[in-house]
C-alpha cells in the first residue's frame, strides 16, 4: 500500500492496554515496521523533513530509535550514534539518569560520540513524557553538540513530553490523544 498521510500509519499501530504495568496504554510499532511500505514511508518522510537543515549526524535511543536512526542517517547522508542503556557499551562513556511515567532509567553514549558544533538529529520511536529524549538531548548537549531537532515516529500527546523538550524543534509523524480510553 502507497500512503499519503503520516495518519494512514495508525492502523500498522497496535494498541495494547495495561502494558507494561496497569493503566498504560502501550503502542506497538513492530507492525509498522514489518511492513516495507510503511517503513519506507516514514523515513523517507522524516528524511525529509530535516534534509538541507545542517544535520551532521542522527543519534537514535535504544532500542526502536535504532530501527528508525540508521535508515534515517542513511537517507540523510550522515553517520549514526547509539544512545544506549547502561552497561552495553565498551567504551568510555557518558550517562544521565532520568524518570520514566512507570519507573527509572538511564542512558549512556561514548564520550567521542559527538565534537563541538556538530548538529545532532535525536530520533526515537515514541514521544511519551519526554524524559528519554531530555536525557538523551542532555547527554549530546553535554558532549559540545548542539541538538539541531528530534523527531518521533509516534507522539502521545495527551502525555505533554513537548513540555520537558521545550526549546527544542520537535517533530511527530503520528499524534495520539487520549479519549475513552483508548488512543485516537
Amino acid at each position: 500500500m502507497n500512503f499519503s498521510s503520516p495518519d494512514e500509519l495508525k492502523r500498522l499501530i497496535r494498541q495494547l492496554p495495561d502494558y507494561p504495568v496497569k493503566d498504560v496504554i502501550f503502542l506497538d510499532i513492530t507492525p509498522l515496521f514489518r511492513d516495507r511500505d510503511a517503513m519506507r514511508y516514514a523515513i523517507r518522510t522524516q528524511a525529509e523533513a530535516f534534509a538541507g537543515r545542517g544535520v551532521d549526524a542522527v543519534a537514535g535511543v535504544e532500542a526502536r530509535g535504532f530501527i528508525v536512526g540508521a535508515p534515517l542517517a542513511y537517507e540523510l547522508g550522515v553517520g549514526f550514534v547509539p544512545v544506549r542503556k547502561p552497561g552495553k557499551l565498551p567504551w568510555r562513556k557518558r550517562r544521565v539518569d532520568y524518570k520514566l511515567e512507570y519507573g527509572e532509567e538511564a542512558v549512556e553514549v561514548h564520550e567521542d560520540a559527538f565534537s563541538g558544533g556538530q548538529r545532532v538529529l535525536l530520533v526515537d520511536d515514541l514521544l511519551a513524557t519526554g524524559g528519554t529524549a531530555a536525557a538523551a538531548a542532555s547527554l549530546i548537549e553535554g558532549l559540545g553538540a548542539k541538538v539541531a531537532a528530534i523527531s518521533f515516529v509516534v507522539e502521545l500527546a495527551h502525555l505533554e513530553g513537548r513540555k520537558k523538550l521545550a526549546g527544542y524543534d520537535v517533530h511527530s509523524l503520528v499524534r495520539y490523544e487520549k479519549k475513552g480510553g483508548r488512543l485516537v
